[in-house]
């Protein structure tokens, strides 16, 4: 059935008369290998399962015979799905040739179609595998169940508030300037700068989501992407008030803005496995103008900041005190001017990228052309 020394993924397993559906529970899928033949389906890949990421695959001596033209597999965020049409029209008794089920194999009843579903004669499934009405009893009625749908309920609720904020911030914006051209700008941040306050601090919330294990991702880069942002509004434009009027902050919340509508669709979107291509494409592509228009105009911010924190010392610590500690705040954003401005725009550029190339893969431009 498989090599001993190779890791297996939970795979759900359902089926109708003329066809098999298979669905692989692995999360951030690299390198797929998939080898369908006609009684035999050989998988492999790296991906996030029950032991963390690492490489699983199986090897699936099927019961009979599926057309290998007519099957399919997909790739998705949450797991691997396959589609097997049978090469004849008719229920299977069970999936594998071999009669002993692998403890990584289960039933997909979500999507079960039985025998007794089309004919009068009844049948029980559960004939087939003794005490599996008391184990989906005990899911049904567990914690566990009721734990997942309250957190999807949540993530749900959460995404579409910030995408509520960020569409009042947008529209705000474009009424004003669409009434007033220029002139709006210097009073971008007195309309608006209270609701982006709102859906900024609550955007802090999204780096304690990993460390629960509401969602997946890294921790750090959590901290930093929302870190960042925060320090912008909360103490570069909200410290100092001269900042607030100026031009910049209009394409500054405007490029936040637009990134972010496409952003929570998606997640609102993914919180049920629901995937548009569309939204998915544009999740994976609007970054590649707005993100270099964002860290030029957060740039701009810094630059046009320090001489105002210059002149008033806030933020730093000027000797003598009783810690016997100095700390002069334009100093530091200077040294980020010169020294981590273009690095931390490069590693975010990368990031983005390499997660476009994982989800829509590379631009194949002799297809394209040809």
């Amino acid at each position: 059935m498989e090599e001993e020394s190779q890791l297996s993924p939970f795979v759900y397993w359902a089926q109708t008369e003329s066809n098999v559906t298979l669905r692989i529970e692995l999360r951030n899928v690299q390198s797929p290998s998939v080898d369908l033949q006609e009684q035999n389906l050989i998988f492999s890949a790296v991906g996030q399962g029950a032991q963390g990421e690492k490489k699983y695959g199986f090897n699936l001596k099927l019961l009979k015979s599926i057309d290998t033209e007519k099957s399919r597999f997909r790739v998705l965020d949450r797991n691997v799905e396959f589609s097997l049409t049978k090469a004849q029209v008719e229920f299977w008794p069970r999936l594998l040739e071999d009669t002993k089920k692998p403890a990584w194999l289960k039933i997909d009843f979500d999507k079960w179609t039985h025998e007794e579903d089309l004919s009068d004669e009844a049948r029980d499934i559960t004939d087939d595998y003794p005490g599996l009405y008391e184990k989906m009893q005990a899911e049904a009625l567990g914690w566990p169940t009721k734990r997942e749908s309250m957190k999807k309920v949540y993530l749900f609720l959460y995404n579409l508030w910030q995408l509520v904020g960020f569409i009042y911030v947008t529209s705000v914006m474009i009424t004003r300037y669409l009434k007033d051209g220029s002139d709006s700008m210097a009073g971008t941040y007195e309309a608006v700068g209270w609701m982006m306050h709102l859906c900024l601090l609550t955007q802090f919330i999204e780096v304690l989501h990993p460390l629960i294990g509401y969602t997946k991702g890294s921790v750090f880069e959590a901290v930093i992407q929302i870190g960042g942002r925060g320090i912008i509004f909360f103490c570069l434009i909200e410290g100092e008030k001269r900042m607030q009027t100026k031009p910049v902050i209009f394409y500054l919340f405007l490029v936040w803005s637009l990134i972010e509508l496409v952003r929570y669709p998606y997640y609102m979107l993914r919180v049920y496995d629901v995937e548009l291509s569309f939204i998915t494409w544009l999740r994976y592509t609007i970054w590649i103008p707005l993100y270099p228009l964002g860290f030029i105009c957060e740039g701009v911010v810094i630059l046009r900041d320090i001489p105002y924190f210059d002149e008033t010392g806030k933020f730093s610590v000027a000797l003598p005190n009783k810690l016997n500690f100095a700390f002069h705040f334009p100093t530091l954003l200077r040294c980020y001017l010169l020294c981590f401005f273009f690095p931390a725009m490069y590693k975010m550029m990368n990031h983005m990228y390499q997660m476009r190339l994982k989800k829509l893969g590379p631009v194949s431009w002799k297809k394209k052309f040809e």
